[in-house]
C-alpha cells in the first residue's frame, strides 16, 4: 500500500509497513481517508533528525500549542517488526511515551540521529521517491493533502 504526501515542498510517495504495523497502517489509512491531515503544519524540524506533523493544533484557526494534539484516541505501539529501525525516509509515529500515539508522526532525515528511536517508536512506512522534499521542508510548511494510491 502507498501513500503520496503533497506538500507545499513538493511531493512524498511512501511506501507503508502493512506487515511490520498493521494497526497503526491502519490507523494512518483512515485518517486520511478522513482528510484530518488535509491542511496540517510541519511544526517540528530538526535538521538532520526529523520533520514533525499530523497535530491538529496546527490547522488554521485553532487555538491549542502545536505539537500537542491528536485525534481524541491512541493507539498501541507496534516495535516487534523487521523494519522497525529508523533510516532516512521512514515514517514513524510520534508519542508522548509507549502506547500514546494517534495521528502525530515524523519522517527521518537520516540515520545518523535516529537509532535510539528503534523500537521505541513504530516504523511503518518509507518515503521512496520524492527524498529531497525531507530536507527541503521548514517549520510551518503544509501538508496540503494525502492520498492513498
Amino acid at each position: 500500500m502507498e501513500v503520496i504526501i503533497k506538500t507545499s515542498k513538493g511531493e512524498m510517495k511512501v511506501s507503508l509497513y502493512t506487515e511490520d504495523a498493521p494497526n497503526t497502517v491502519k490507523n494512518f489509512v483512515k485518517l486520511i481517508e478522513d482528510g484530518y491531515y488535509n491542511g496540517l503544519k510541519w511544526h517540528r524540524v530538526i535538521p538532520d533528525f526529523v520533520i514533525q506533523g499530523g497535530c491538529p493544533n496546527t490547522r488554521a484557526g485553532e487555538n491549542g500549542m502545536p505539537g500537542t494534539g491528536g485525534p481524541g484516541y491512541q493507539i498501541d505501539c507496534e516495535l516487534d517488526g523487521e523494519n522497525q529501525y529508523h533510516d532516512r525516509g521512514v515514517l514513524s509515529m510520534a508519542h508522548a511515551g509507549r502506547n500514546t500515539g494517534g495521528s502525530q508522526f515524523f519522517v527521518c532525515h537520516s540515520r545518523t540521529n535516529t537509532a535510539h528511536l528503534d523500537r521505541n517508536h513504530t516504523c511503518f512506512g518509507k518515503v521512496t521517491d520524492g527524498l529531497d522534499v525531507i530536507d527541503a521542508i521548514v517549520e510551518g510548511d503544509g501538508i496540503e493533502s494525502m492520498e492513498v494510491i
